[in-house]
Parts: C-alpha cells; sequence; structure tokens
C-alpha cells in the first residue's frame, strides 16, 4: 500500500468529458496530480448539451415528463453521468493510470428522499479512501447518490459540483478544482459585458451571491459548501493553463475595491397584489402573513418584496408563478403579474458600510435611460429589477461604472 497522499478533488463539466479533445485534456490534469503526488479524485457530469447523445436533457426528452414518476426521472437523468464516469475510466486506463467508475451510491454518497433536488446527508468515505490508498483514481458520478430506501437521486441542475464539494469537505481534501470551459470566474458574463475579465481571487460569499443572482460558473450549492466549510475551492479552463479563480476564505481575504462581479438573471416574475379592503393597516398586516406563510407551504421563496400602502410588490422565479398565482387566488386577492423583467445585481464585499454605491448605480442606468422598478441590498449586494429587453445594457454599464474591466467608460 502506497503512503498517505493529499487529497485533491477535480471535477469536469459537459463541455470537458463530450469530446476526445476534452477528455484527453481531463487525462493530463490528472496525470499533473498525480506527478505532484496528490491523490486525485474525479467527479464527471454527463456529456455534452442537450441534442448531444447522452447529455442529460437528451436522455429526459425520450420520455414525456407525465409519464415519469419523479424516482423514474432521477434514474433516467443520472444515466449521463455513468456513461462519462466509464468512458473516462476507461480513457485514464489506456494511458496507464489505474481507474474505476463509480456511481454515487458506490462512493458513499448518502442523500434524503428527495427526488429531483436531493441533499447530501452524509458521505461514507471508506470507498474513496481504500482507492486512493492504493494508487487507483476513482472517477465519481457527480449529481447522484442514493436515497434511505436505496433509490437513486439527483442533486439538482448543477449537482456535480455540489458532489465535488461535498466530497471535498468528506475526505478533507487539500483542494476542489472545478474544471469548465473558461478561464475562471468572470467579473460579469462576457456575453452581455464583452470587457468582463478573470477574478483571480473571489470571496465566498461573494462567489455564492453570483450564484445566488444568475452565474452560471458555479453551482449555488457547491458555491455554499465553500462558503459554510472553508474548502479551498479554485475555478480552472480545463483546456488551458490560466491560473483560474482561487475562492478565499472571508476571514482572512478582503476585497481592494467596492464591487467584484455584476451577475444577472431573466428568470423574474413580479406580483402586485392589492392589499385595500377598507379594513385599515391591521388587515394589511394579516394578509401579508397569510401571503408569506402560505408561500412557504408551498414552497416558493420570495426575493424582493415592498410593502406599499395598500400594494404589495414581490418577485419570484418565474417557474414558481404558477404556484403563487394559485396562493393568491385561494385568497382571494385581487393581483397583476409581470413577466420579460430581469435582475441585475452588483456584487462586492467591498461595498459594505460605503455610502454612494445605490447612487453610482442609479446614475449608471440612468444615463443609459434603463428605469428601476425595485431594489433590494444586503452586506454585500445591491440588486436591481428592470425590464428584460435592458438585461444585457444593464450589465455592461453597470460593469462599467464599478470600473470590473476595460470597459470603464461605456459611451
Amino acid at each position: 500500500m502506497s503512503e498517505e497522499k493529499p487529497i485533491v478533488i477535480l471535477k469536469f463539466g459537459g463541455t470537458s468529458v463530450g469530446s476526445t479533445a476534452g477528455r484527453a485534456a481531463l487525462c493530463e490534469r490528472v496525470r499533473e496530480q498525480r506527478a505532484a503526488g496528490k491523490a486525485p479524485v474525479i467527479v464527471v457530469s454527463a456529456m455534452g448539451r442537450r441534442g448531444d447523445p447522452y447529455a442529460t436533457d437528451t436522455l429526459l426528452d425520450l420520455v414525456a415528463p407525465e409519464a415519469l414518476t419523479p424516482a423514474e426521472r432521477d434514474l433516467l437523468a443520472s444515466c449521463g453521468e455513468v456513461i462519462s464516469a466509464v468512458v473516462v475510466a476507461a480513457q485514464l486506463r489506456a494511458r496507464g493510470i489505474e481507474a474505476e467508475a463509480l456511481t454515487g451510491a458506490a462512493a458513499g454518497i448518502l442523500t434524503d428522499e428527495n427526488f429531483g433536488m436531493a441533499a447530501i446527508q452524509s458521505i461514507m468515505t471508506a470507498p474513496l479512501q481504500s482507492r486512493c490508498a492504493r494508487a487507483c483514481v476513482p472517477v465519481v458520478c457527480g449529481f447522484q447518490g442514493m436515497a434511505p430506501s436505496g433509490r437513486l437521486t439527483t442533486l439538482g441542475r448543477g449537482g456535480s459540483d455540489t458532489t465535488a464539494s461535498a466530497l471535498g469537505v468528506a475526505l478533507q481534501a487539500e483542494a476542489v478544482v472545478i474544471y469548465t470551459d473558461v478561464d475562471g470566474v468572470m467579473t460579469a458574463d462576457p456575453r452581455q459585458a464583452p470587457a468582463a475579465v478573470v477574478i483571480d481571487t473571489i470571496r465566498a460569499d461573494e462567489l455564492f451571491q453570483m450564484a445566488q443572482r444568475g452565474s452560471k460558473v458555479v453551482h449555488t450549492p457547491a458555491a455554499e459548501l465553500a462558503l459554510a466549510s472553508g474548502v479551498s475551492l479554485l475555478v480552472k479552463n480545463t483546456y488551458s493553463d490560466h491560473p483560474g479563480t482561487r475562492v478565499a476564505d472571508i476571514a482572512a481575504y478582503r476585497p481592494g475595491a467596492l464591487a467584484t462581479a455584476v451577475a444577472s438573471t431573466s428568470d423574474v416574475a413580479r406580483f402586485t397584489v392589492e392589499l385595500g379592503d377598507g379594513e385599515g393597516a391591521d388587515c394589511h398586516l394579516h394578509t401579508q402573513a397569510s401571503i408569506y406563510r402560505q408561500l412557504a407551504d408551498a414552497d416558493v421563496s420570495l426575493d424582493l418584496f415592498t410593502p406599499a400602502g395598500e400594494k404589495l410588490y414581490f418577485t419570484v422565479k418565474r417557474a414558481d408563478s404558477v404556484a403563487v398565482e394559485a396562493v393568491l387566488s385561494e385568497l382571494g386577492l385581487c393581483f397583476r403579474r409581470q413577466d420579460s423583467l430581469a435582475m441585475a445585481t452588483v456584487i462586492g464585499a467591498g461595498m459594505h458600510g460605503v455610502p454612494g454605491v445605490m447612487a453610482r448605480i442609479a446614475s449608471a442606468l440612468e444615463e443609459a435611460s434603463i428605469d428601476i422598478f425595485q431594489v433590494a441590498d444586503s452586506h454585500s449586494t445591491i440588486s436591481v429589477l428592470i425590464a428584460g429587453i435592458h438585461e444585457a445594457a444593464a450589465v455592461r454599464v453597470l460593469h462599467a461604472a464599478f470600473e470590473l474591466g476595460s470597459d470603464a467608460h461605456v459611451e
């Protein structure tokens, strides 16, 4: 048995495992880690995107959603990762690296019974530790685990990132590296802000907020795990030697600039609810409490919410709109729903306690003739609700207003 080596978790996304070149690059990353004296544990996503033969969406398109039970849907959705793991393990062995493909269950990942969005409850580390100890590289199917009933479960879209972060915590890994097809976490989506640049170092709370507010680089629960556990997380490019983005512990790193990034999402619906019934403020408060309570019971999370006299304004994910309408109708309330909205968020731990940040945001958007419908802020974020047609423009002008890239001045 070889001496114990530091474990590193290497997660590879669909664009990395979905091509011959990507899988060759993956194998080279594994070889580099082994040459550096590390014991790599690989986590893989399904290959490619919808339309590619083994992508998760392609597999799910084989059967009408209403024809599947939640458990069957998870079983079908998990097949892409199984294919990836077997193919990658075989290619590693072809290069002289001992490797073994493992399902989430075989890797010791135990979840609750919430099919489609399961939460990891515990990880039995012995299966992976024993393989690392004998210099065998485990190739773990991301996105999946096993419920107490013995049924396979999935962790929600992007769940392979969560698998990697959770394994990093359980195995006390030296680092978790999320490999993707970009050089790291960027100051904005470069399709919206072409001057966006890679962030060298980002705090875990900032990464979490980026994931929450629309950035697709790292899955939200994975960012949350990094924030809660302090696991060392890196985001790098499979295909290049760019140093990538290091995720820093919030206690050890203070950003030097006001803002770190701008994120956005168009997955927003806004509701305007009429509270007025002539019975005064006490009745309004009672009605608000009923709305909040019943929406919570319906598993709907509110984002921006503002009581204003006899009206209540709030936003939800567009996918939750039908559930919201059912609750409001059951309560006998008059309401109006607005779609075609977007939310742009400026993110930065450096903003906390600094005056004038909202003024800078408002001025930048005013100069671009972009109206703000609603605002919410926290210690490290300011979000503005805007018309969906202005999403890209808002990201671009805010990115410039906070001098986050090479577009410090936008004409």
